[in-house]
């Protein structure tokens, strides 16, 4: 299923950029990472609840994965507030 296929691409991004911003050399470079890694976990939140409103998959789960994921988006959008 795309949905599926558009997580996935979405999430990994997200945690590929955040791991990126790890390496550096400046701080506007990090919160350019964050930035991006933010605005896949936005992606992949999207893709989740729409995941989840369709019924797909386990209902507990998907609602656990929504709840991580919006977590995720507040934590790195704490991390460029920060920076």
């Amino acid at each position: 299923m795309d949905i599926k296929r558009q997580l996935i691409r979405a999430a990994t991004s997200s945690g590929a950029n955040y791991e990126e911003s790890q390496g550096s050399p400046t701080r506007p470079d990090v919160k350019t990472k964050i930035g991006i890694s933010l605005k896949e976990m936005r992606e992949a939140n999207y893709f989740l609840r729409l995941h989840q409103q369709l019924k797909l998959g386990e209902i507990e789960q998907n609602s656990y994965l929504v709840k991580e994921s919006d977590e995720l988006k507040r934590i790195l959008g704490s991390i460029i507030n920060k920076l």
